[in-house]
């Protein structure tokens, strides 16, 4: 048994919640986006009070570490990261596309062969962050950020269905809606987040508190 802390800013709404194993404990939201690092601290101390546990008592704190809002990612990672230091509890870091594909194949009633998962990012224009996944999650293209036109996907979407979803995938909506791919525009990402935490927690796999960095995915340019 794991009491997980998540954290996620790297969308509009910034989400905290408290999951233990698999399971959602309590969560809190702020759909403010300018308001996210006046959020958290007090959105984390009150969340460990309603679900009747110490902030020390959390056995290992998850950030969703993008891509996503370049702002938001440098707000959640740096609040993870001083509760880590403060507290000597392990960091795990989950990729924003790991988790969007995780909430796809639950939100999914789709059972057939050659089933692929295109979660999709809005990166302004006609841009998005994505990557595909197979049905057992595995990449089957890696990250990356794709301009969305008539020719995105073409030759996966000639021999499988693709389950495409988030936000960015109303880009590739407004061009192609056949039956070729299953659109779910909103996603849930409180249970695959716990899932994927836990799975983590379970195997180890955490992050250098002192070294990690936001994944943006692009790189970031500041104005001079």
């Amino acid at each position: 048994m794991a009491f997980i802390l998540n954290i996620n800013t790297a969308f509009e709404t910034a989400v905290v919640s408290v999951s233990n194993d698999n399971e959602i404990v309590n969560e809190l939201q702020s759909s403010t986006q300018k308001e996210h690092a006046s959020f958290l601290e007090p959105a984390i101390k009150s969340i460990c009070e309603i679900s009747n546990i110490k902030l020390n008592d959390i056995d290992a704190i998850s950030v969703i570490n993008g891509p996503g809002s370049y702002t938001g990612l440098r707000i959640g990672l740096a609040s993870a990261k001083a509760l880590c230091y403060a507290l000597n509890k392990s960091l795990i870091l989950l990729n924003t596309l790991d988790v969007m594909a995780y909430a796809l194949r639950l939100q999914s009633v789709l059972q057939q062969q050659h089933l692929l998962f295109c979660p999709m990012i809005d990166a302004r224009r006609m841009e998005v962050y994505t990557a595909l996944y197979d049905s057992d999650l595995h990449l089957k293209k890696k990250y990356s950020s794709e301009i969305i036109d008539e020719n995105f996907l073409e030759d996966e979407r000639k021999r499988n269905v693709i389950v495409a979803g988030g936000k960015g995938s109303l880009k590739f909506q407004e061009i192609i809606n056949d039956k070729t791919v299953t659109y779910i525009n909103q996603l849930s990402l409180l249970k695959p987040s716990a899932i994927l935490s836990n799975s983590a927690f379970i195997c180890k796999q955490f992050s250098d508190v002192a070294y990690c960095e936001p994944f943006y995915l692009k790189p970031v340019y500041f104005r001079k």
